[in-house]
C-alpha cells in the first residue's frame, strides 16, 4: 500500500487534507509539532483527527521555535493581531513550513513513503511566504537531491491538494468526505478547551469559509 506523512496541524486545512489522502488510497502516517505554540488545544485536536480519520501513526515531535522568537505565535510579548495586516503579518513564523517539512521528509524516508501532504494554501491565506507554489516546488526538488530515497530512484512528491482552492471549496470537500469540523482548532489564541476568538485573521477566514458555504458554523468560541 502506498504511504503518505501528512503534516496535522489539527486545523480545518491539515483536517480536509488527511481526508483527501485518505480517499486517494494512502496509508497516513500523520506528525504534528509541538513547537512553543500559544496553545495545546490544536496538538490535542491533532490527535483526535489522526484516530478520527484513521492514520495508521501519530507522531509530536517537540522542537523550541520560542527560543528565536519573531512571531506572535511563539513570543508571548507579541500580541496577535485583532485586524488583517497588510504583507507578511506578524504571526508568521520564521522558517516554521521548512523546519517542519524537513522533519517530515526524514519521516517519510525512513517509511519509504511516496508522499508528503500539506495544507498549504495560496487563496485563502495569510501572506505566508512559506505557503506559495514557488515555495513547494523548491522544496520537492531539495528533497529529491537530498535524501538516500530520492538518490536511489524513489521519487518522493509534495501533495498540496488545497493550494488554489478557497475556504468555501476547502470545506465543502472536507464535508463531502466526512470531516467533523467540529473536533477541528483553527484559532491563532485558542483557550484551554480550544474555543477560538473570533477575531484573528485564522477564525475569520473560517467563518467566511463557512458562511459562503451555507453549512453551520461547528466552531465553539469564546464568550
Amino acid at each position: 500500500m502506498k504511504r503518505a506523512v501528512i503534516l496535522l496541524s489539527g486545523g480545518l486545512d491539515s483536517a480536509t487534507v488527511l481526508a483527501i489522502a485518505k480517499s486517494q488510497g494512502y496509508d497516513c502516517y500523520t506528525i504534528s509539532f509541538d513547537y512553543g505554540q500559544r496553545h495545546r488545544a490544536e496538538l490535542e485536536a491533532s490527535a483526535r483527527l489522526s484516530k478520527s480519520l484513521g492514520a495508521t501513526e501519530h507522531k509530536v515531535i517537540n522542537i523550541d521555535l520560542t527560543a528565536i522568537g519573531g512571531s506572535a505565535l511563539t513570543d508571548s510579548s507579541i500580541d496577535v493581531p485583532s485586524q488583517h495586516e497588510e504583507g507578511i503579518p506578524i504571526t508568521y513564523v520564521p522558517a516554521r513550513n521548512t523546519v517542519f517539512m524537513s522533519i517530515a521528509l526524514g519521516w517519510a524516508e525512513v517509511l519509504n513513503a511516496q508522499a508528503i501532504f500539506v495544507g498549504v494554501n495560496a487563496v485563502d491565506y495569510s501572506g505566508y511566504p512559506d505557503c506559495r507554489p514557488d515555495y513547494i516546488a523548491a522544496f520537492e526538488k531539495m528533497a529529491n537531491l537530498a535524501t538516500k530515497t530520492g538518490v536511489e530512484g524513489l521519487k518522493l512528491t509534495i501533495e498540496t491538494p488545497l493550494i488554489d482552492l478557497t475556504k468555501q471549496a476547502i470545506i465543502e470537500k472536507g464535508i463531502a468526505l466526512g470531516v467533523d469540523y467540529g473536533q477541528t482548532v483553527s484559532c491563532y489564541q485558542a483557550d484551554n478547551q480550544g474555543r477560538a476568538c473570533g477575531q484573528c485573521d485564522s477564525c475569520r477566514f473560517r467563518k467566511q469559509g463557512f458562511e459562503k458555504a451555507g453549512i453551520e458554523d461547528p466552531t465553539p468560541y469564546q464568550p
